[in-house]
């Protein structure tokens, strides 16, 4: 997916300065990820719920269907299965000199069949149909872009459970730091639209920054 980082909430005014500056015309509607949740506790769960409660009654909280959990693993199988078609000459005329996380990652996507790799992009389509029915009726989907703040170091861009799904589906995405952790790093709210309408998106992120500033 198409996902713009917003470093500052200031930002967004810049971002979206040649997009209409049409109000939305339907709510935003938050998701709740209760596949995602499972796997692991949220750090943030108090500061998002007071989020959801600013935005009142423009915004709506439902659940995606189970199905929807089948969107990490097809993802898992497509990015493998291209990874290791990509990295192929890499691996074939080095690959001990690779580090093990991405050898690992290369056989992995190696042993995946032709047939395995067609039934998990099957899926893409097939899952935003049903994404499709909610910006129908509202103008963007609104999760946390993480489970809490960025990790120490750098071995790991963190947990991108979150983030699969808009990755896979092909649907924009935009990242507004709203929320703050207990060690004052910003954590991000991320924001979903349909595909092909980014400036659609844009505005809804702009005023969902406008909402929160009004409220504060």
């Amino acid at each position: 997916a198409d996902v713009i980082l917003v470093e500052y909430m200031g930002h967004v005014e810049d971002v979206v300065a040649a997009v209409d500056a049409v109000s939305p015309t339907g709510l935003p509607v938050l998701v709740g990820l209760r596949h995602i949740r499972d796997d692991g506790a949220m750090q943030h769960g108090e500061s998002y719920a007071d989020l959801v409660a600013a935005l009142g009654d423009r915004c709506d909280e439902v659940e995606l269907p189970r199905i929807f959990a089948e969107g990490a693993s097809a993802h898992r199988r497509v990015m493998l299965a291209e990874m290791a078609h990509n990295l192929r000459p890499y691996y074939d005329r080095g690959h001990d000199r690779l580090a093990e996380q991405t050898r690992s990652a290369i056989e992995e996507g190696r042993a995946i069949s032709a047939t395995d790799y067609l039934a998990a992009l099957d899926w893409r389509d097939t899952l935003y149909a049903g994404l499709g029915e909610i910006f129908e009726r509202y103008d963007a989907i609104v999760t946390p872009a993480a489970r809490g703040e960025a990790p120490a170091g750098l071995h790991s861009t963190g947990d991108a459970a979150f983030n699969v799904l808009w990755s896979f589906t092909g649907v924009p995405a935009v990242t507004l730091p709203l929320l703050t952790g207990a060690n004052g790093l910003p954590i991000g709210v991320q924001l979903v639209g349909p595909r092909h309408d980014d400036g659609r998106l844009l505005r809804t992120a702009r005023w969902l920054v406008e909402t929160i500033a009004a409220g504060d």
